[in-house]
């Protein structure tokens, strides 16, 4: 009975420190909704009054690989015209556990990005573009859909609730030599840099482990945001004035687009510390569950291997989790698919991806 109890408490504490904050390698523009799973321990260990739970995660990672569907378009770094995005992402996160069954969370994550390019400054030198602040704030209901009492060897927890357009989705900075006489001009930054996205998102989300024995199991996440509304406003056009082509596509003006993760792999526990090895893939899909899917995204997803290393003193951990991609997709979106139907020849468009992000947090139950 020893042994069960503490390798309940091992798999719940991995997944909850192995958290599901979305937030992709590159243009791809899956941000940080800091997905936190609500799970420190096995329910039943849980008192009734209740505890509070403190997370801070730090996720980098620099893109600079250039993708069309899923080649690789390696002449980009050779000519020196590929896209460079270095990414910082401070995510807090405070969850209330009220009983051993229900608990809500809020998180709050702070942005810094940095993206250097050619063609955004007239193409013939290299500038950078930047966006700092607070991104969009989400707040979520977490409920285990078992009875902890019964359920021993594993149980499922559903997540439901609210991305806020809290961060800014009209941050600009200077573009230099675009202006008139190559004069810098101030404009909306890239996609894959702006703070927010203009929406309120509706998150759902599914955590799940189970046990085969006392030091190993098995845990899976599923994490999808609908974003109702179809486009914020902003021109895409970097404070120039859209291209005709851009006009008669829609990506004229930025898309507010629904993305989702999953996330499945097996742990092992060894003393205090837990290793784990999974399958993660993020993706921004070229259409939406709900409302108009126009408008310029850049679809795509990122299929990456996760290893992990969680390590716990009571009440205190610190964890790592390294997802390294395998497979990088930029799929075809509706703008691209409105430009093949209007000229008869097929279109798609590319997207810088990362080799690999890195993310390290520490936990504290209060």
């Amino acid at each position: 009975m020893k042994f069960t109890y503490k390798f309940f408490i091992g798999i719940a504490i991995y997944l909850f420190f192995n958290n599901t904050n979305v937030n992709a390698q590159g243009c791809v523009a899956i941000r940080s909704t800091g997905g936190l799973c609500a799970m420190d321990e096995h329910p039943d260990s849980l008192s009734s009054s209740g505890s509070w739970l403190f997370n801070a995660n730090s996720r980098y990672y620099r893109s600079y690989k250039h993708f069309v569907g899923k080649q690789e378009q390696k002449q980009r770094i050779a000519l020196g015209t590929n896209v460079i995005n270095h990414s910082f992402a401070q995510d807090f996160t405070l969850t209330r556990i009220f009983n051993n069954r229900w608990s809500f969370s809020i998180d709050v994550p702070i942005l810094n990005n940095v993206r250097s390019s050619l063609y955004e400054h007239g193409g013939k030198e290299r500038h950078d573009t930047h966006s700092f602040g607070i991104g969009d704030v989400s707040v979520k209901a977490y409920a285990w859909l078992l009875n902890p009492a019964k359920a021993r060897k594993g149980n499922i927890q559903a997540g439901l609730g609210l991305k806020l357009p809290t961060g800014s989705y009209n941050y600009q900075d200077y573009f230099q030599n675009t202006g008139v006489g190559g004069a810098k001009l101030l404009g909306p930054v890239d996609q894959s840099i702006q703070l927010g996205d203009g929406g309120t998102g509706i998150i759902t989300e599914l955590n799940g482990y189970y046990n085969f024995s006392h030091n190993f199991g098995l845990y899976g996440t599923f994490y999808y945001m609908i974003s109702p509304r179809e486009q914020n406003g902003v021109s895409s056009a970097r404070g120039g004035t859209p291209s005709a082509k851009a006009v008669s596509n829609g990506s004229d003006i930025m898309s507010v687009p629904d993305q989702f993760m999953i996330r499945v792999g097996a742990n092992y526990g060894v003393g205090k510390f837990n290793f784990s090895a999974g399958v993660r893939e993020e993706c921004l899909p070229a259409k939406d569950l709900v409302g108009g899917s126009n408008g310029f995204r850049r679809p795509g997803y990122i299929i990456s291997a996760e290893p992990g290393i969680t390590y716990r003193i009571k009440s205190f951990s610190i964890y790592t989790f390294v997802p390294i991609a395998m497979v990088r997709d930029r799929i075809q979106s509706v703008p691209d698919k409105i430009t093949t139907r209007l000229t008869g020849v097929y279109a798609q468009g590319d997207a810088a991806f990362a080799d690999y992000a890195v993310n390290v947090g520490v936990t504290f139950k209060l």
